[in-house]
């Protein structure tokens, strides 16, 4: 594979790219870490680097997209040539998780050891875990997802949660 340079890039330098990307709202913690790792082995392979990436989580899509009303946005800001832009694209066509992307020319002609880079193994596994959004912690789905299955004794009583909704702390007599 064939490296594609443009002309007027100056020798040695790079062009920063953001890639963003959004995966399917259900997509686990091991789901997120492959099309990372897919995405960071693109870079490191085409003498790329690494400047950010953040999970920004799930947010609302403003419409649907691929039947889905929400995604987890993924932001990748790196350096690199105009073939490694459309080899991480190449790539996240074929993933089914990944439901939109974008890839935007930030700058050119960047000289790699001016640019600093935040990526470390800790933020490229911290990046991988979501934290819930606002619809799922208001409407409690979250409690479910964290609870342990041991805890057998803490069934729901509706009237229980009657009970304390109204003020008494004690469970309504039948």
């Amino acid at each position: 594979m064939t490296l594609q340079v443009s002309m007027r890039d100056e020798p040695g330098t790079k062009r920063e790219y953001e890639t963003i990307f959004i995966l399917r709202p259900d997509t686990n913690q091991e789901g997120i870490t492959l099309v990372n790792t897919k995405v960071r082995q693109v870079i490191d392979s085409m003498s790329g680097k690494t400047l950010k990436l953040d999970n920004w989580g799930k947010r609302k899509l403003a419409y649907e997209i691929k039947k889905q009303l929400k995604g987890i946005y993924m932001y990748w800001q790196y350096l690199g040539t105009s073939g490694m832009v459309e080899e991480i694209e190449r790539n996240l066509r074929m993933l089914d998780s990944v439901i939109r992307y974008y890839t935007v020319r930030v700058d050119e002609d960047v000289v790699p050891d001016a640019r600093p880079s935040t990526v470390d193994e800790e933020t490229f596994t911290k990046a991988a875990s979501t934290i819930p959004d606002e619809e799922e912690l208001v409407t409690g789905a979250v409690a479910s997802r964290f609870r342990d299955d041991d805890d057998d004794d803490d069934e729901f009583d509706p009237d229980l949660e009657e009970a304390a909704l109204a003020g008494g702390a004690e469970k309504p007599e039948e």
